[in-house]
């Protein structure tokens, strides 16, 4: 049988990385249709770029604990240099933090039940690796080694050059305008050509509902949430700095990560938002340095940038993977969250799967990626 022609809207990091599974380890290449000038110009351009295991629901880790081969050996000829570097992360109980000590002891439960190394600190071992942590705000720690920074964009690029070298077709500035069924096969139209499909994958990102709308899907109940974050200079009477951990407050109130020669913070917000080139919101930027600096000896006198991007949710926090049960040749692939470029690879051969199988196997019910809890219109 003929391979079907597969249309992916969205060129982000979840467009990207099925267009490449598709197409060099598949041999589908399919359209790929991006309706800004660039791809990866809202959620995956602006991720904090951290590659940790225990990070998300159950599916989200399965998948990224599946995607850490790919990452730390990728293909031949996918990228110039590595796509991970060693950073760990530090979960930091506070004084001010009332459910600290419970909250340290589940994650800690957590990460054993999943075979993960971490290490429990008391407060001395936590300020010796981080000096600007307030001695009397702090509790104790889990370092998390096994969490790595990720150079998003030569991942973003090198899924898309391998998908175009092997036969992908990709289409910036198309925005699809109306997507029409006739015939057993979509039709898609943007402002500058139509084309036809066997398989649309919605990919859209915070886009994906009303992407789905126009072509008459039942929406999966997408809830686009806004995360701010900015980049501040380091201190300058603080050495070893670019070294620290990244610092992650059990109560969510904020992080801090060593980022491209600067630090980087954020409030951990996370405000539900229409989809949209979303902006930071000044009481965002206030309520991280406040954070940070009641937690931690630095100050910010401003901001050298801000920034805001938009995590997409389903209400179960898992992502939607899969054919909608009422609408043939619609395939669904969002609601990411915070978690899509940590998951990528995993989550893009599991949609790759679904879509040339019609079932993930047993290999991957084994690495704990079950198609029903990925499934659009489960629950």
């Amino acid at each position: 049988m003929a391979a079907p022609r597969i249309a992916i809207v969205g060129g982000g990091i979840a467009g990207a990385s099925l267009a490449y599974m598709l197409a060099v380890e598949r041999g589908v290449a399919p359209l790929l249709l991006e309706r800004e000038a660039h791809c990866g110009s809202h959620a995956t351009g602006r991720s904090a770029a951290l590659y940790m295991p225990s990070y998300g629901p159950p599916t989200v880790r399965a998948a990224t604990r599946a995607s850490g081969a790919f990452y730390r050996e990728p293909p031949a000829g996918f990228a110039a240099q590595p796509l991970l570097a060693p950073r760990g992360a530090l979960h930091l109980a506070l004084r001010d933090d009332p459910h600290a000590e419970p909250s340290l002891r589940a994650l800690r439960a957590r990460l054993q039940a999943a075979g993960s190394p971490a290490r429990e600190l008391d407060a001395a071992a936590v300020l010796a690796l981080c000096p600007v942590l307030r001695p009397q705000q702090v509790l104790g720690g889990l370092l998390e080694a096994e969490a790595l920074d990720m150079d998003v964009d030569a991942i973003l690029q090198g899924f898309l050059r391998g998908a175009r070298r092997a036969g992908a077709e990709l289409h910036t500035d198309s925005a699809v305008l109306e997507a029409r069924r006739a015939d057993g096969r979509w039709r898609l139209r943007t402002a500058h050509a139509s084309f036809d499909a066997d398989i649309v994958v919605d990919a859209a990102g915070a886009w994906a509902d009303a992407l789905g709308a126009l072509a008459g899907a039942t929406p999966i109940g997408l809830q686009p949430k806004r995360r701010s974050a900015f980049l501040f200079d380091p201190p300058s009477d603080v050495a070893g700095w670019r070294d620290w951990p990244t610092l992650i407050d059990l109560a969510e109130r904020f992080y801090v990560k060593p980022d491209a020669g600067c630090l980087l913070g954020s409030p951990a917000n996370a405000d539900p938002a229409e989809p949209h080139d979303v902006q930071p919101e000044e009481i965002d930027i206030a309520s991280g340095i406040w954070a940070i600096e009641q937690a931690t000896t630095l100050h910010i006198r401003r901001p050298r940038a801000t920034w805001a991007g938009l995590r997409s949710f389903v209400a179960d926090g898992e992502p939607v993977v899969g054919f909608d049960p009422n609408l043939p040749g619609w395939f669904w692939l969002a609601g990411q969250g915070g978690y899509g470029i940590q998951s990528a690879p995993g989550l893009a051969r599991a949609a790759a799967a679904l879509l040339l199988d019609g079932t993930l196997g047993a290999a991957w019910a084994a690495a704990g990626l079950r198609a029903e809890a990925i499934a659009p219109g489960r629950g």
